[in-house]
This record gives structure tokens, C-alpha cells and sequence, in this order.
């Protein structure tokens, strides 16, 4: 597959799934090797031939078009990724969410991770509030949520298996206190498995997590969708989550204007909805 054949397929049918083309110009070849993979499945000779068969049933609901949005989701994660973001949630903004919870006298906490793909995201928050939070406050329980629209990555976060290149940005005694070797691999702690859920979940389509206190949706919702996809989720996610629960994008993301969120006194990339009449927590 040429590359010139993928991106001009890519221009033509991103739009029309939903998605934008500018999310994808780094990672086109993963795409391109499952898009080849799936030709050969249907037995179609090229790509002018599967954008013939998408233009047949042009309904972006219909099952190849969902196929085909499905084959675009890039999974590319590990552990702490974005260091400077994981050292402002530890310093700063879980210890804020869980004093607010407190005064609020609230038991419970709930973390969303919004495209967890095989679990790093969601698995790191379990270690900071295994590590930094838990013993400070017994009183309040973390209920963590990952959720992805691929059921095989999910099965991978479940299991709960890594390659060490996936470690190589955590702090080191978390590693050695969480993780035994398993082969050339690394096996993640029976009691961070058991801290985490993982749940099929379409962002598009399905409702957000109700009551979320913490929201980490990056480099997805706002690198992949177009803006009224990114506006839709946001207008929804407004309406579900707890009154100004923080919102982390991805460091390389932005909102689009007027949704209804505005900057955390922490600054980009972390976000909070914006209430009629209050002000946004600040950093306690």
C-alpha cells in the first residue's frame, strides 16, 4: 500500500467517520497495516476498491463504517506517561479532590481513565493512590475506572502483563514495590488489578461515567474526533460529572473554544467545568 493511496483514502473517509485527518498524519501506518489486514479479509484488491464498497453504504452507523472508525483507534501508552502531568496530579490536584470530597463528606472517590487502552493510565492512578493518598486518608475509598472501545486491549489491561520498555518512566520503587517479573515481562500487583475496573465503552456514543470526581481523557476525544464530536462529549460529560471535577487532556490537546470548561489555577492540560455561579477549587 502506497503511502500516497493511504493518505489520500485517509483525507477522504476520516472526515466522514467522524474523525480528522490532522490526528492521524503520525500513526497513518499502524492504520495502514490493519487496513490492509481487512482487505485481505473482504478479498478487496485496493483501497479505490473499499472506499467503492464504504460509498455503498454510505451510513456512517453501518457496520463497516464502524469497523473501519474501530481500525483507526491508535493505541500507543505506558505507565506515567507525561511526567510533569503525574507530579502535578500527586502534589496537587488528587490531594485537593480528595480534602474537597472530605469537606463534602463524601466516602468515595471516582477516577475515570477514557480510553485506557491496556491499562497503564488507569493502573498508574491506582499506584499513586496506593502509594501517596490511601494511607493518608483511610476513611475514603478510590473507585478507578478504565474504559476503551477495544475489547482485546481490555483484555490485555486486565491481565495486567508488560513489557518493561511500558515501566521505564515510573518512579523506580513503585516498580519494585508493584511489579514481580514474569519472563521478560513485568506482572502488575494482584491488589492494583483488584483497584481497577475496566469496561467496554464508546465515547462517542455512550454516556459518560456518571459522578466521575477525576476525568483523564487524552490524546483521544481531542487529537481524533473532530470538533462537534469534541464539543458532543464535553456537552455530555457536563452534564455527568460531579460539579467542577477536573478534566486532564493530553499535553499536546486543546479544547475547543466556549464548550463549557475553562483552565485549573494548575494550568494546561488539566481543565474544570465551569459552574454559573462559582469559582474553580483552587490548590489547597
Amino acid at each position: 500500500m502506497r503511502d500516497e493511496e493511504l493518505v489520500g483514502f485517509l483525507q477522504w473517509a476520516l472526515p466522514r467517520a467522524g474523525l480528522r485527518w490532522r490526528g492521524f498524519r503520525r500513526v497513518r501506518r499502524q492504520v495502514g497495516r490493519r487496513l490492509s489486514r481487512r482487505l485481505q479479509e473482504l478479498g478487496v484488491a485496493d483501497l479505490a476498491a473499499y472506499r467503492l464498497l464504504l460509498e455503498a453504504c454510505p451510513d456512517p452507523k453501518s457496520d463497516e463504517w464502524r469497523r473501519l472508525a474501530r481500525m483507526c483507534r491508535v493505541t500507543i501508552s505506558r505507565f506515567y506517561r507525561d511526567r510533569r502531568v503525574w507530579a502535578q496530579l500527586r502534589r496537587h490536584l488528587l490531594p485537593d479532590i480528595v480534602q474537597h470530597a472530605v469537606r463534602a463528606g463524601h466516602e468515595e472517590l471516582l477516577f475515570w481513565s477514557a480510553g485506557c487502552a491496556s491499562g497503564e493510565e488507569p493502573y498508574t492512578l491506582a499506584l499513586a493512590w496506593q502509594h501517596d493518598l490511601a494511607w493518608r486518608w483511610p476513611a475514603i475509598a478510590c473507585r478507578i475506572v478504565g474504559t476503551d472501545v477495544d475489547r482485546v486491549v481490555l483484555g490485555r489491561a486486565a491481565d495486567g502483563v508488560y513489557d518493561a520498555s511500558s515501566l521505564r518512566e515510573l518512579p523506580r520503587h513503585w516498580r519494585e514495590a508493584s511489579f514481580r517479573p514474569e519472563g521478560q515481562s513485568w506482572r502488575i500487583a494482584d491488589s492494583l488489578r483488584e483497584a481497577v475496573s475496566f469496561v467496554e465503552h464508546d465515547v462517542e456514543r455512550a454516556p459518560p461515567l456518571a459522578g466521575a470526581d477525576l476525568v483523564l481523557c487524552r490524546n483521544l476525544v481531542f487529537t481524533y474526533l473532530h470538533e462537534a464530536g469534541q464539543r458532543r462529549f464535553l456537552a455530555k460529560l457536563s452534564a455527568q460529572a460531579r460539579a467542577e471535577s477536573p478534566l486532564v487532556i493530553g499535553c499536546h490537546e486543546s479544547l475547543p473554544p466556549n464548550a463549557g470548561f475553562g483552565p485549573h489555577p494548575l494550568g494546561h492540560p488539566i481543565y474544570y467545568r465551569q459552574p454559573s455561579t462559582s469559582a474553580p477549587r483552587g490548590v489547597l
